[in-house]
């Protein structure tokens, strides 16, 4: 109750309504007190009236009038004369004096909570202005004692009256919050509860029917955020299905390839010249459709394998990489050489990055063959305090924009006609499983400079 939304409102709106009713008591309290001074005052002059009218009255009327307008002695001026119109024995001297001709709201209202909270009975003078003009002041000596019990009983209703309006308004806005606010917002949540159990069902969909405008528009923004969840996951299951498929097909269409790939071995042999002009082309698409099958069989892993990270030498792969790729390019003019320091030890996964650098090496041989120009390929190294940088540069002509747009996209970033755009988007994986990163730095029709950046550090914070 307590920790509930509408429990913190209907203490909150209390203690608030309390405080303001506080705020209203200390100037109320404080006009009382003038109020009953003022009170005094009066009946004080109407018993003076009496002796005005009978300058002789006997003692025990006397006593009555003063004890009907609860003071001990009216003084009366008149006439710029000062007349003491009505005396009684007091019971202890004057302690101070009470002007309410001319106090301001701030004084009255300190005199006030002094005279609350002092429980000593004192005899003051009380002075003001009469009734009707009735003169020029009056002034009367009252006790204390009777004016704060009236304040304190006067205070302890309007605080009972106070904490029964606080109540019953917290009551009021904690209904109004629980039909208006709470409600709703319990509705909303079972909305996404349900809607948690079963994404893929439209009908769990939230429609927005509230008629506060901030929730309508929160059920809205929920309704568009399900709507879209709910296409996603549907085309990520069909991508899956896809992919299934692809990937069974990939598979079976790999090992017809692969076995088209021995007899291509026989008809490289053939005397014809036909043949032997056809062949090659016939081996290179069979080899790139068997590339391809393997490549999306990889690709159609749940998930590449975690790296695992050893010290490794960085010139040991790299040589690997350029010598397999010298290989492939023995019959075309492309310079393939390295640029890394003696010595140099990255933490990697050696088979995982001789992958990464074979596919970035390869897409750059094969660019560059593509043109039937002669090119350069150099793959350097260096090192900062917080990270090992591997550059790869090509002299070959460049990324086309639609290659740059889907740089690392599967099946839409290829590098050159007829490629699959696999190997760049495992190599973005590979190197994001290490905790770095590849981009490319630039390209134009004078070559192409990828950056790869492997941390030193091991990601703890």
């Amino acid at each position: 109750m307590i920790n509930s939304l509408s429990g913190r409102l209907l203490i909150l709106t209390t203690i608030f309504v309390m405080i303001a009713e506080i705020l209203i008591f200390v100037p109320s309290i404080a006009r009382f007190r003038e109020d009953y001074m003022l009170d005094r005052l009066e009946r004080a002059q109407i018993a003076s009236l009496t002796l005005l009218a009978d300058d002789m009255i006997d003692a025990e009327l006397e006593a009555e009038l003063l004890r009907n307008a609860e003071v001990f002695n009216v003084v009366l001026r008149r006439d710029e004369v000062r007349q003491l119109v009505l005396s009684s024995p007091m019971p202890q001297v004057i302690t101070s004096t009470v002007d309410l001709r001319n106090n301001s709201a701030l004084l009255l209202i300190g005199d006030a909570m002094r005279r609350l909270i002092s429980p000593q009975n004192e005899v003051i003078r009380v002075i003001g202005a009469p009734v009707r003009d009735a003169g020029l002041l009056i002034e009367v000596t009252m006790e204390t004692a009777p004016m704060r019990a009236a304040m304190i009983d006067y205070g302890l209703r309007i605080l009972v009256l106070s904490a029964v309006i606080s109540v019953i308004t917290a009551l009021l806005l904690f209904v109004a919050l629980r039909v208006f606010l709470v409600k709703p917002i319990k509705g909303v949540v079972g909305h996404m509860q349900r809607y948690a159990a079963a994404p893929e069902d439209a009908r769990r969909i939230i429609q927005p029917s509230a008629g506060v405008t901030e929730l309508r528009e929160a059920e809205e923004a929920l309704k568009s955020l399900q709507t879209e969840l709910t296409s996603a996951l549907r085309q990520k299951e069909r991508l899956a299905q896809l992919g299934s498929a692809v990937s069974k097909i990939s598979h079976d269409l790999r090992n017809i390839l692969t076995s088209a790939q021995l007899f291509t071995d026989r008809i490289e042999m053939s005397e014809d010249p036909v043949v032997t002009r056809l062949a090659p082309k016939l081996v290179g698409s069979i080899t790139r459709a068997v590339h391809l099958c393997e490549s999306t069989l990889a690709f159609g892993k749940a998930e590449e394998p975690g790296p695992t990270l050893t010290q490794m030498l960085l010139a040991d792969v790299v040589d690997d990489v350029l010598y397999a790729e010298r290989l492939a390019a023995a019959d075309a003019d492309v310079t393939l050489s390295s640029d890394i320091p003696d010595g140099l030890r990255i933490r990697a996964d050696p088979e995982q990055m001789h992958r990464v650098l074979g596919n970035l090496v390869r897409n750059a041989r094969q660019s560059i063959m593509a043109t039937g120009r002669a090119g350069e390929i150099t793959v350097e190294a260096t090192q900062t305090d917080a990270a090992w940088l591997i550059r790869l540069r090509d002299t070959g002509p460049g990324l086309a924009a639609k290659a740059q747009e889907h740089l690392f996209s599967a099946f839409q970033g290829s590098v050159r006609k007829g490629g699959s755009g696999l190997g760049l988007t495992i190599s973005a994986e590979l190197v994001r499983g290490h905790g770095g990163d590849i981009k490319l730095v630039h390209t134009d029709d004078k070559g192409t400079e990828f950056l790869i950046t492997l941390p030193k550090g091991d990601g703890a914070i």
